[in-house]
């Protein structure tokens, strides 16, 4: 069968575009999911961030090693499952502040693309349960709720007060600074991932096919445009074809990675490899740059914090209050509370993001705490000046790429980095933490100095799964997609993730990357003369 569009990726953006392309019946689509469907119990569940930071539900990327930080391979936990980060992540919704999306079409060429133009498309996407107006959406396909914050977060947002942020109750209606509990993708206490919102109504429309477990080898291109995409069917290659055109939402890392196997990219990086080049790309792969977390870890005073929940009579408690009631830790996303704030107090915007953890040891690579309860802070540069890549080992596509965020490559991300790392020490000081805390247990009190700071943050910093812009986006000849995001060079192919992003958005990015799709539809109807 032929198809009119292959959508090249079932996370965040690949589920709602698919959605979104087939509310028109003529229009046949192919949905294509390199993981499996979103069937375990532990996606669903609003807690079950903590079991999948790492583990079969991911590729299983690491780093190469990191020269500023201390030449570590960091474990980059990127999605492999329906949904995608959606379906694996903490399940925050925040869109980043107006001005990152002005500077996109200001800065880098990409009209259309203003907070003014892209506003609609975030609320035409949202379906809260509490907030309205000018700045919220009701009735979308993506369930947006308020948790009831646990009371170590209601005390982290009083401790942000008493250091001299202001409480903010919506970190977007405008204004980003300031301390309060997040907003969540969750709807009726599961979670909602593009892959529940967006596509699991669509699935039973005829003019949508979904097929997970597909391993796609290439894009192929033939004079100059994309036909289609040949996958891997236990060994032997099979075309599927596009009438009208390939769309790739494989992420940041993953988008850039087909390209460079499809022989889109720079050219004499490619034929080094052995690929035959389509069409010489330089950017291709570059420009990547994610937010480099760094956590501050403290030792509480009692079982305060959800880690008493470890033990099975607790745990056995919390299932069954969410099975009666809906309530309590399984309910939770565990990062209930957050902030935005400056390192640099001259910043037009903020400059430092915070997550607050109700417990210890939640992500890979985070410190548990054995014996007794603990809480965690998260920290990071919102907008990271070092930039890296993702390059191909091998054009063979059961070999992962080499893939180098750059963490810290530029003095100003390791200096905004400490003072985040300093702030949150002051935060969990105030009385209104203070009163839990027995100690801090990471990194402990001999860290003091700005120079063990520095050592800290590049021994210890991590992902925090926001990798963007590798296929980025400009009016420049120079940049991968136009912003109609087509591919220069290329026709019939279109890139629809994270990976566009001229830079990074200062929040984290599913939000944001699920508006990218729900533009590529208003993009690819009016292509096609319907808008």
């Amino acid at each position: 069968m032929e198809y009119d569009y292959l959508i090249v990726g079932g996370g965040s953006a690949g589920c709602a575009l698919a959605a979104r392309l087939t509310e028109d019946p003529q229009r046949r689509v192919l949905l294509l999911e390199a993981g499996p469907k979103d069937s375990n119990p532990y996606i669903h569940l609003p807690v079950g961030f903590y079991k999948m930071t790492a583990g079969p539900l991911t590729w299983g990327l690491k780093t190469a090693p990191q020269r500023h930080a201390m030449n570590r391979e960091i474990a980059y936990a990127q999605a492999r499952v329906l949904g995608g980060g959606g379906s694996i992540n903490a399940e925050i919704f925040t869109r980043g502040c107006p001005e990152d999306y002005d500077a996109w079409a200001s800065e880098f060429g990409c009209s259309g693309w203003s907070f003014k133009d892209i506003e609609p498309l975030f609320l035409r996407s949202e379906d809260n349960d509490t907030l309205a107006g000018e700045h919220h959406g009701i009735g979308g396909p993506l369930g947006v709720s308020n948790l009831a914050p646990h009371a170590l977060t209601r005390a982290f947002v009083q401790a942000c007060q008493q250091i001299g942020m202001p409480y903010n109750p919506d970190f977007n209606a405008g204004t980003q600074a300031g301390a309060g509990a997040y907003q969540t993708t969750i709807r009726n206490a599961r979670r909602c991932s593009a892959a529940v919102g967006y596509l699991r109504p669509a699935l039973g429309r005829k003019n949508l096919t979904l097929k997970t477990d597909a391993q796609i080898s290439r894009i192929v291109v033939e004079k100059g445009r994309a036909v289609g995409v040949e996958l891997l069917d236990n060994g032997r290659p099979v075309l599927k074809r596009a009438a009208r055109e390939v769309l790739l939402t494989a992420g940041a890392i993953g988008s850039p990675w087909l390209m460079l196997r499809s022989g889109l990219g720079p050219a004499d990086e490619l034929r080094a490899l052995g690929v035959t080049v389509a069409a010489d790309l330089p950017q291709v792969g570059k420009n990547l740059h994610d937010h480099f977390g760094i956590d501050v870890v403290y030792e509480l005073n009692g079982a305060h914090s959800f880690d008493k929940y470890a033990k099975p009579h607790w745990m056995a408690w919390a299932g069954l209050e969410y099975a009666l009631f809906k309530k309590g830790p399984v309910a939770s996303n565990i990062v209930e509370g957050g902030a935005f704030w400056y390192a640099d107090p001259a910043a037009a915007t903020p400059d430092l993001q915070f997550h607050f953890l109700v417990g210890a040891g939640v992500e890979e690579g985070v410190p548990k705490i054995e014996s007794g309860s603990g809480m965690t802070m998260n920290s990071y540069t919102l907008r990271p000046r070092a930039r890296g890549s993702v390059t191909l080992r091998s054009a063979d596509p059961a070999v992962l790429p080499v893939v180098d965020p750059n963490f810290l490559g530029d003095p100003y991300d390791l200096k905004t980095s400490v003072e985040g790392v300093r702030m949150s020490r002051e935060i969990f000081a105030r009385s209104a933490l203070g009163r839990y805390v027995r100690k801090e247990h990471f990194p402990a009190s001999q860290v003091k100095t700005p120079a063990e700071l520095e050592t800290y943050a590049r021994q210890y910093g991590r992902t925090s799964y926001h990798p963007v812009g590798t296929c980025r986006m400009g009016g420049d000849a120079a940049s991968v997609v136009d912003p109609q995001l087509r591919v220069r060079g290329v026709e019939g192919l279109r890139i629809c993730d994270s990976s566009v992003m001229p830079r990074l958005v200062s929040s984290n990015t599913n939000a944001p990357t699920i508006m990218i799709a729900e533009k590529a539809s208003d993009l690819i109807a009016a292509a096609e003369g319907k808008r």
